[in-house]
Formats: C-alpha cells, structure tokens, sequence
C-alpha cells in the first residue's frame, strides 16, 4: 500500500470556457473520480481515504475551478461545474466511478445524467435544499451569514469554521478543527461566498429535480452517517427514490463529515461498491 502511495501523478484538462481543471492521480485500477464539498478541495477533502483505496483503484482527486490545481474563472454556476467534470472524465477515456460529497455529490449527479462514461456513482450526503424543513434552512441560513460576517473582518479561518456548524455536528467540527481543515480552507472562503450566491440564482435544472434523477441509468450508492442531520438522510433517501438503480447505505457513527472522521469505514464501503461487476451496454 506504501508503495501506491508514491505513484502520485497529476492529470489537467482544459475546458471548453478555456479553464484548466486539474487534480492529483493516486494508484493504479478502475478509475475513480473524487469531488469534493463545498469547503475544501480535491487533495484536502479526500486525501484520508487514498491509503485503502490505491491498491485497487486509480483515484482521481480533481479541483473545482478557483481551487487546488486548477484555474479560476468567474462563472461558478452549477452547469458550468458539470461541464467541467464531464470534460474530466471524458479525458480518462475509460468507463470510470464518480464520487461525491455533499456538494460534490450534487455535481457528480448532474454529471451522471449527462454521460454514459460514468458507469456507477456513490454519494456521501448530497445537499438537497428541499428536503431541509424551515428550521434546517434557517440552520444553514445562519451558518452561511456567520460565514460572511468572519470573512468581512478578514478572520478566513473562523468564517469557515462558522460555516461548517450548519452541517458538521459538534463533534465533527471538533475533529476538523484538531486537524487544521479550517485552517487549511480558509483561504477558500471568498470562493465559497461567490459560489454560494450564484447556486443560489441558478435557475437551470438540479440534481434535486426528479427530472434529471430519472435519467441516470448507471448504478448509484447514497450514504448518510447515522448522527447526521435528519435532512441527509431524507435527501438521501430523495435521491434513491428517483433513480431507477440507486440504493441507500449508512455509515454508522458518522456525521456529514465522513471523509474526514470515517475514512476507512467509508473507503470500505466505496471498495465494495465499485469492485462489483457493472452491467454491461
């Protein structure tokens, strides 16, 4: 395992508005592609799991547009990220795996629906907006205007911190902070914000909209911690019920933050997903 530890590579391709999205590669096998939540980016979001995964699995970890290893541009819209995932995956020139978290999970569905180079999807608590009751969106809602007061006094560390109270429970926020995530993506903070407002006006069609849920054929895992906000689990549960061949599953012991807390329990799950034999044609 080691060993596949120091076979890391990076892979960029440019996208169609000129942009370069780029990642770090890690292993060799199936290929799988790693996208990352709203906070983070590629390498910081999914670095825990690559120790149980290279030996089997070539992991890509790509970087939205404006983080990591890739360029930025001014349009952040949610069809334009979609975009820049299938130009990605359709690089790799191979049937290969999507992985999502949170508002990551959202755009690897978007994808999904649009490509038949995606041959199975796993989610780790998608954000689905409408599932949230008043009080969840109020929740969020205070965590997203906390955030843009922190950042306003410059203090990016705290603002994302203060973001991640809406969808981190107490514990997970705990373990981030001991090790340094917020710190880490900090600087991503003013991202965040813009990002934010133009998903917010986005008015084209979502990964929430059983419209675009109906049409993905490949086969879909949704996971959800068991000490999670209840809206992740309905969303969940949202999800599987539109896709013709989705299942749900539960990490227990989880929050949202899985990737970060669960890395292992989470790895396994994804192993055994995307090691059993896909439907042919």
């Amino acid at each position: 395992m080691e060993a596949a530890m120091t076979t890391q590579r990076t892979h960029h391709v440019t996208t169609a508005d000129g942009v370069t999205i780029g990642g770090t590669v890690h292993g060799h096998g199936r290929p799988l592609v790693f996208l990352h939540g709203g906070i983070g980016d590629g390498d910081l979001d999914w670095g825990r799991l690559l120790g149980h995964l290279t030996g089997r699995f070539t992991c890509h970890l790509p970087s939205m547009r404006g983080r990591g290893l890739s360029g930025d541009h001014p349009d952040l819209s949610p069809g334009r990220q979609v975009d820049d995932i299938l130009a990605y995956v359709d690089s790799i020139g191979r049937p290969t795996g999507l992985v999502g978290w949170s508002a990551g999970a959202n755009l690897a569905l978007g994808a999904a629906a649009r490509s038949d180079a995606v041959d199975a999807v796993a989610l780790v608590e998608p954000a689905m907006r409408g599932q949230m009751d008043e009080q969840e969106q109020a929740l969020i809602g205070r965590a997203v205007a906390r955030m843009g007061e922190l950042a306003a006094e410059g203090d990016f560390t705290a603002a994302v911190r203060a973001f991640a109270g809406g969808p981190f429970n107490d514990e997970e926020i705990a373990a981030a902070e001991d090790a340094g995530y917020f710190e880490a993506t900090g600087r991503y903070v003013p991202h965040l914000l813009n990002l934010l407002r133009q998903v917010m006006a986005y008015e084209g069609p979502t990964a929430e909209d059983p419209a675009v849920l109906s049409t993905i054929s490949a086969p879909v895992l949704v996971l959800h911690g068991s000490d999670t906000r209840p809206f992740y689990p309905a969303g969940a549960r949202h999800v599987a019920g539109h896709i013709p061949h989705a299942r749900v599953g539960e990490i227990p012991g989880a929050g949202h933050a899985a990737p970060l807390t669960h890395p292992e329990a989470l790895a396994t799950t994804l192993a055994e997903f995307f090691g059993a034999p896909r439907r042919s044609g």
